[in-house]
């Protein structure tokens, strides 16, 4: 029978365990147990860890370990993340693990301003914790510097696959010492990860990548099948009925998350939304609301599928079928996070049988079917949860009808004062600029058009 391993049978100073002790840390997760050894002892190690298992300890405490005592004024140790969420999540570990140490580390995402993330990063914070995008735009300005980088950490390798970030992540390791410690966590190994890490990693400890990934063993699975018109009646009935408190729900897109929320708060539950297009703001005060409880519901995209850590979160609700087991996965993983436990809810229309199917094969098996009693499975309910593709395209159209006839007005007002005339500060005059009828001086839009589409160039090329 193996010993359970103890945070204090690691050979860590005594001011990470104080941190450890701090957020009532006593005995390591699997992941911890396995990687935190091989990570102390300066290897590179390849992880397949689940979001939940506790995997951002696995490599903060190392990284804290190894920068006790280095002189200050450079940055020596990098994370990259998918996702502001995780980063700030890994970012806020790194500072209660190391509150009782002088290693100071940054989160760097967009979103947000750059000037105090320059200020950091000029004067060489001992950690990056950073999404790529923005850490690439550091870097093209000067204001980063990776030369002395002696620790990499690829957080959620994955998802940053799927969110495209891989060419970004490979212009970012063309930047950094080739000696170094490297690790990697992914909670799916697809073969593009598995040959970044064979480029990457050398001789590295390999955790648990055998293992097929699943949802945590903690979680409680309920599937209710509903027509697509009662799936909003019936989130709020389950809401209501089956004592859920909070509850992290999942839509498909941007356009129904916002919906959904509106609908909700229509209902009488507190809720908020959180996706891409939500400034950096918004978002934060969001996950703050939720997680102080002051809200019930928060409504997301799957940007929050990784990256958000509540504490005790009892209930994700899958208001939409997620398009890959992975993803279900992921959406499931916040709750019964580190051996608590929760519930995962998915309502499931006809449409929707066939993806689901494919997500309780990666499960490994059938998952139960609920009906809720007392709920009326054959009501119309008025409006929809989605405006209909055809009413949106022709919105789209009426706006852009729109703005031709106010540019063509404008053209015609333009040709009309351009034939007026020519008199001092006037059209042609040697008395002053170009001037409108007002007395103003025309902008010149050409320029100003020119020099737009430039911007969004670069901006599609980062």
């Amino acid at each position: 029978m193996s010993v359970q391993m103890r945070f204090t049978d690691l050979p860590l100073d005594p001011a990470l365990q104080r941190g450890i002790a701090g957020l009532s840390f006593t005995e390591p997760t699997p992941i911890q147990q396995a990687a935190l050894p091989e990570a102390l002892a300066g290897r590179d190690v390849l992880a397949a860890a689940m979001t939940g298992s506790g995997k951002t300890a696995a490599f903060a405490l190392p990284i804290l370990q190894k920068l006790l005592g280095k002189p200050r004024g450079v940055t020596r140790a990098l994370v990259l993340t998918p996702t502001r969420e995780l980063a700030a999540q890994v970012h806020d570990h790194l500072r209660a693990l190391g509150r009782h140490t002088s290693v100071a580390s940054v989160s760097v995402f967009g979103g947000v301003g750059a000037a105090p993330q320059v200020r950091a990063l000029r004067a060489g914070v001992d950690i990056v914790v950073a999404t790529p995008g923005r850490l690439l735009d550091h870097l093209g300005t000067g204001a980063a510097r990776l030369d002395q980088v002696e620790i990499l950490v690829l957080d959620e390798a994955d998802r940053m696959l799927d969110m495209g970030f891989l060419p970004d992540v490979k212009r970012i390791l063309a930047r950094l010492p080739r000696q170094r410690q490297t690790m990697l966590f992914s909670a799916t190994l697809p073969e593009p990860i598995v040959e970044l890490a064979r480029t990457m990693l050398v001789n590295p400890a390999r955790i648990g990548i055998e293992r097929k990934a699943a949802p945590a063993v903690g979680v409680t699975h309920a599937v209710f099948p509903v027509p697509e018109r009662l799936k909003r009646a019936l989130l709020v009935e389950v809401l209501r009925r089956d004592e859920v408190g909070m509850a992290l729900v999942f839509t498909r897109t941007k356009h129904r998350a916002n919906r959904l929320a509106t609908y909700l708060d229509g209902a009488g539950i507190s809720c908020d939304r959180i996706h891409g297009n939500r400034s950096q703001a918004q978002r934060e005060s969001a996950l703050a609301a939720f997680k102080s409880g002051r809200l019930q519901v928060l409504v997301a995209t799957d940007i929050a599928s990784r990256g958000i850590d509540v504490k005790d979160l009892p209930h994700v609700i899958n208001f939409d079928v997620p398009g890959q087991p992975d993803d279900y996965i992921h959406r499931v993983g916040r709750t019964a996070r580190v051996d608590r436990t929760g519930t995962a809810v998915t309502l499931v229309s006809p449409e929707e049988e066939n993806a689901f199917s494919a997500i309780e094969r990666a499960v490994g098996h059938r998952l139960s079917r609920r009906r809720l009693e007392g709920f009326d499975y054959a009501a119309q309910p008025a409006g929809h949860l989605e405006v209909p593709m055809a009413e949106r395209i022709a919105a789209i159209r009426a706006q852009r009808a729109a703005e031709r006839g106010r540019s063509r007005a404008k053209d015609a007002r333009r040709a009309t004062s351009d034939q007026r005339p020519s008199r001092p500060g006037h059209s042609g005059a040697p008395g002053g600029p170009h001037k409108t009828a007002s007395g103003r001086p025309y902008r010149n839009t050409d320029r100003r058009r020119s020099n737009g589409t430039r911007q969004q160039e670069r901006e599609n090329s980062r």
